[in-house]
């Protein structure tokens, strides 16, 4: 069975289990997805299946989007993603959160807060120079970034200051703490990328 869905981080919260144990969850508005496209070995040379998901006006697609979507039947949808799969599904389709079910183990992919531009000791942990021994403005500076002679350039992927945050970030192995197909949640435990209302991906763990 095809286990796969886009959906809408909603915030943290906590549940209880049987034994009264406080376990934290996020909780992700999962759902409905509408099956758009399905890719095929023969046309496209792999197989995937296109998922749409949020519901908005038709004014706020182009008229290919809208096009493309009336064409299998699905509404006017905001987000349309690939998910590579073997299953055999069929466009139009309708997914909802019951594809997962309790104790189901899930990878999910979101973006993660965007922080700017930030020296090396927020972005990279760095512990900084000395206060002392005549240092007095570059205790929080990267220091040495690279030789003058031999090398005579600074390498790449060097820890230096830059943009932080705004990633693509993939968390492993999470467990579906609950499943509420009624209302479309599902309730993860533990902490996923992004802030509140950001897009995820969820799929079931490659690496179980």
């Amino acid at each position: 069975m095809f286990k796969g869905l886009i959906g809408k981080k909603i915030g943290m919260t906590q549940i209880f289990d049987e034994v009264g144990n406080a376990v934290p969850v996020t909780l992700i508005e999962a759902g409905p997805c509408y099956v758009t496209q399905v890719r095929t070995r023969e046309t496209d040379n792999y197989r995937a299946v296109q998922l749409g998901f949020a519901e908005i006006k038709p004014a706020r697609l182009t008229g290919g989007q809208l096009g493309h979507l009336t064409k299998v039947g699905a509404p006017p949808l905001r987000f349309l993603r690939e998910f590579r799969t073997k299953e055999e599904l069929k466009v139009g389709d309708k997914l909802t959160a019951d594809v997962f079910e309790l104790g189901d183990t899930v990878d999910v992919i979101g973006t993660s807060k965007g922080k700017g531009f930030a020296g090396a000791m927020k972005r990279h942990g760095f512990a900084g120079g000395p206060i002392t021994h005549g240092q007095s403005d570059r205790q929080r500076s990267v220091g040495s970034i690279g030789a003058t002679s031999g090398t005579g350039r600074v390498f790449k992927g060097k820890r230096m200051p830059g943009r932080m945050g705004n990633d693509r970030v993939t968390v492993h192995n999470l467990k579906i703490a609950f499943v509420d197909g009624e209302r479309n949640l599902i309730g993860v435990r533990g902490a996923i990328p992004g802030a509140k209302g950001g897009l995820v991906l969820i799929k079931e763990a490659r690496k179980q």
